[in-house]
């Protein structure tokens, strides 16, 4: 006699609905008594997993000592959370965070709200007692007071003993270098929340969303390593200081580059500001010039025309133009600062600086093949770092003939000199253009980052120009004794009242180091030097940036660890040397 699985067994009354679920918990043709033992050994095992968490957060808070518990729950959203340490290249802190009080009332436990307004403004001047009575009279179950007291302060109001008055400690970011490194690393809000440069950074690289979970503890966050050096932030910025001093100028700035890597091993601009009272960062003379700034970078760029000549196989060192006249474009007449009134071969017009002789180097190549250049060289789009701040260039709606005659020497194109230092570190590294970094970088992430834009015998005879000019041209203030320096000079008559300025000027020198090896691109950047008796009445890069950009490599050169040489070849000699490795 055959024998039927109780699940196939239709129940008398049972509707079609049912035995679909019925069959649908169960299956068909299986032992009923099986399936429930197995189902019942699953419920214990997610039961057994619900009780072991909930056992396990049981633990973790009865082994966190805190007084204001429920308090703290209570305010776990508003409470500043704490943030990784930042740290130099060597290992120096730059940010931390440290433990503060801050003050809390519970309005629905005070007493007297009348009595703890008077005794806490008593205490605490700066209270606006109107603001204190208004928020203890609100019967909110927590409210803030005062965020980050001193400890003398909690001290005075504990003793008050006043009922339903409270602290809770908070992470509060100090910057133990105040103003050095103020534009790179930028500052938190009241709630430790990045609002500007790298913390802003971070806030972006999801350590906002570890805020929101609550996995942000000082347990779980490893530190951020930048690639500058403080010591050598500390040396730039203070020069920058003097020289801003010395030279009366609105404003200096200035940047180091390695130039194989992109970090940035030092970045200032004065006046900056004490990211520990984040205030004064609203003042708008104390932008970062570098990043958020967009400027005519003068003849500086002239490094970049002239690489675009000879990148191009049409032109070489010894190819010729004329500087004897004037260009005219309409209204618009093209001078030379040092004429020679003559034919001049391209090395002569780096050294003389010529405006005449970059202009008609760019226009024998074109203007569509001199904008395809300076966009591939990173200068017609924003650049973009860690630091959110950035400004987009400022590039003509409709570029023609003479926006190429003036964008080739460093007029009618702003960009930021960050930026720009990025393009001309490419002419010298063999080129390579890398995007800057705040951030240290491996080998293997330069190579997935840099991008091949010219010709490496290209920058062999950029290196030759740059050491020209310091031997012999515009770059002769910025030699130090013992250091192999190439360099360029700059200045760009500001546009006041969409006019250009014969007064205001900006004035620049990128000068690299060593320049036959190429380490380093040094910029040093002055708005508006007025012109003294030391420099007979000039106010032109030769005469401030220059010589600032020396004093600079004299200080921060053996930071770097770059020794003095005292075998010094002459610039030619890199030609040599170079013909030699390319071939």
């Amino acid at each position: 006699m055959s024998h039927t699985p109780a699940t196939a067994t239709t129940k008398p009354g049972e509707s079609r609905f049912q035995r679909a679920l019925r069959s649908l918990l169960y299956g068909k043709d299986v032992d009923r008594n099986v399936k429930a033992k197995a189902r019942l050994g699953l419920a214990i095992v997610v039961f057994a997993a619900v009780y072991g968490i909930i056992a396990l957060r049981l633990v973790m808070f009865a082994s966190v000592s805190d007084s204001h518990g429920g308090t703290r729950r209570v305010a776990q959203d508003a409470t500043a959370t704490s943030r990784p340490d930042i740290l130099d290249r060597n290992g120096a802190i730059i940010a931390t965070d440290v433990k503060t009080p801050s003050l809390f009332a519970e309005p629905r436990k005070l007493i007297d709200v009348d009595e703890a307004v008077e005794l806490l403004t008593a205490v605490m001047p700066d209270l606006d007692a109107t603001e204190v009575r208004e928020r203890l009279s609100s019967k909110r179950g927590f409210v803030w007071l005062k965020r980050e007291i001193t400890p003398k302060q909690q001290q005075e109001i504990h003793r008050l003993g006043l009922p339903g008055v409270g602290f809770l400690s908070e992470n509060k970011r100090v910057y133990p270098n105040g103003t050095t490194v103020s534009h790179e690393i930028g500052h938190v809000n009241v709630d430790n929340q990045g609002i500007a440069g790298i913390e802003k950074w971070l806030d972006g690289q999801g350590l906002a969303a570890l805020h929101m979970a609550g996995l942000a503890t000082d347990r779980l966050q490893k530190p951020v390593e930048l690639a500058l050096d403080l010591r050598v932030q500390f040396a730039l910025r203070d020069e920058l200081a003097k020289a801003r001093d010395k030279f009366s100028a609105k404003a200096a700035a200035g940047v180091i580059l390695d130039v194989n890597s992109g970090e940035i091993v030092a970045m200032a601009s004065s006046p900056d500001y004490d990211p520990n009272n984040p205030k004064e960062a609203n003042d708008p003379t104390r932008i970062n010039r570098l990043t958020t700034g967009v400027f005519e970078m003068g003849s500086t760029f002239k490094a970049l025309t002239l690489a675009m000549g000879l990148d191009s196989g049409r032109i070489n060192l010894n190819t010729t133009f004329d500087a004897r006249m004037p260009l005219r474009y309409g209204k618009f007449t093209i001078n030379d600062y040092h004429a020679q009134k003559r034919v001049l071969n391209v090395s002569e017009i780096f050294t003389y600086s010529s405006n005449i002789g970059t202009a008609r180097l760019a226009l024998s190549l074109g203007v569509d093949y001199h904008k395809a250049w300076l966009r591939k060289m990173g200068q017609l789009d924003r650049l973009r770092t860690e630091l959110p701040e950035s400004a987009e260039p400022i590039v003509p709606k409709n570029w023609g003939e003479l926006n190429t005659v003036t964008i080739a020497f460093g007029h009618g194109l702003s960009v930021a000199p960050l930026q720009a230092v990025m393009g001309v570190a490419a002419t010298l590294n063999g080129g390579l253009l890398i995007p800057p970094t705040f951030l240290k970088r491996t080998p293997d992430e330069v190579k997935a980052v840099a991008k091949q834009v010219l010709k490496p015998e290209t920058s062999i005879k950029m290196r030759y120009l740059m050491r020209l000019n310091a031997e012999i041209g515009s770059g002769k203030s910025s030699n130090v004794e013992g250091y192999y320096i190439g360099g360029k000079t700059g200045t760009a008559e500001k546009v006041v009242n969409r006019r250009y300025s014969k007064t205001k000027l900006l004035t620049d020198f990128m000068a690299v180091l060593p320049a036959d090896k190429p380490r380093y691109l040094i910029l040093v950047m002055l708005d508006e030097p007025q012109p003294s008796k030391e420099t007979h009445g000039y106010a032109t890069a030769g005469w401030n940036a220059g010589p600032t950009t020396a004093r600079v490599i004299e200080r921060v050169a053996p930071l770097l660890d770059i020794q003095p040489r005292f075998d010094l070849p002459k610039a030619d000699q890199l030609l040599l040397v170079g013909n030699k490795v390319t071939r």
